[in-house]
């Protein structure tokens, strides 16, 4: 019987490594599963780990390793955002999965339809959720609820001329990148970036993009989180940057000494 050929697709996906080995070990093992049978690119930036992640990385043959060396040191937004701008310079596909290492991809069903909703329209350049984790229909309405009373107190406080800190945004309208898909034609046709005046990567090219006459696509989190899972701020609690009191990174602990084969699927299938 002849070998069925891999299955051409017109995208790729794109990670950054810093420091997070096990993470970053069980993701793209769950990734390359979920890839078996295709041709899709896999485009991993490292960036400047110097630890163990990287010799990990260096052995795997079936993906594409960008190693950043650093002129200056750099943490955060910055440093993520200059990384994926590596890999979107070096992607060939018309779109492109942008990945956290802390996203455990279960059901490679993700890819078509996040795909399909970026194709359905020409002036669609991405798909994404708003939110990181599937909190359910109460905790999503209580954090609406005190967001929006927090907002209209600080601007309250503030019209009366009391010190009180800025009002943020009650709502969510920058879609998260542990698991967005964006058109990079339409992005490089426009000059754009992924790292751009220094705030989180994506934001403001979304904006950007939004004032050009883009749309973005959004996926409600109890319908992305069906095939995947998602340790949220779990590279953040992987090199150290929360307390050690912090939910998130109780969190991250209890999820990262299950081995691979353990990890459970999405509990909202």
């Amino acid at each position: 019987m002849a070998r069925a050929l891999p299955q051409q697709v017109n995208y790729s996906i794109a990670l950054v490594n810093y420091k997070t080995h096990e993470l970053t070990r069980t993701c793209l093992e769950l990734l390359q599963a979920a890839l078996r049978g295709t041709d899709a690119p896999v485009f991993v930036v490292d960036n400047d780990s110097n630890d163990a992640s990287i010799d990990y990385l260096r052995s795997l043959d079936w993906i594409n390793l960008i190693e950043r060396k650093s002129l200056a040191p750099e943490v955060g937004s910055a440093a993520h955002g200059r990384a994926l701008d590596l890999a979107l310079a070096a992607v060939e596909t018309e779109y492109l999965f942008l990945l956290h290492t802390d996203t455990f991809i279960h059901d490679p069903e993700v890819f078509g339809l996040m795909i399909r909703q970026c194709s359905a329209a020409a002036d669609v350049v991405a798909v994404g959720c708003l939110e990181q984790l599937h909190r359910g229909v109460v905790r999503s309405a209580w954090r609406l609820i005190s967001r929006f009373t927090k907002h209209y107190t600080r601007r309250g406080l503030r019209a009366l001329g009391l010190n009180a800190r800025a009002p943020s945004p009650f709502r969510e309208k920058h879609l998260k990148s542990f698991c967005t898909l964006w058109n990079t034609r339409l992005i490089k046709q426009h000059g754009l970036h992924f790292h751009m005046n220094g705030g989180n990567p994506g934001y403001e090219l979304q904006d950007r993009m939004s004032e050009l006459g883009y749309r973005v696509e959004c996926i409600a989190p109890r319908r992305l989180f069906r095939y995947l899972d998602h340790i949220q701020s779990g590279t953040v609690a992987a090199t150290g940057g929360f307390a050690s009191n912090h939910r998130r990174l109780k969190m991250y602990y209890r999820l990262s000494r299950e081995p691979v084969a353990a990890l459970p699927a999405s509990p909202y299938l």
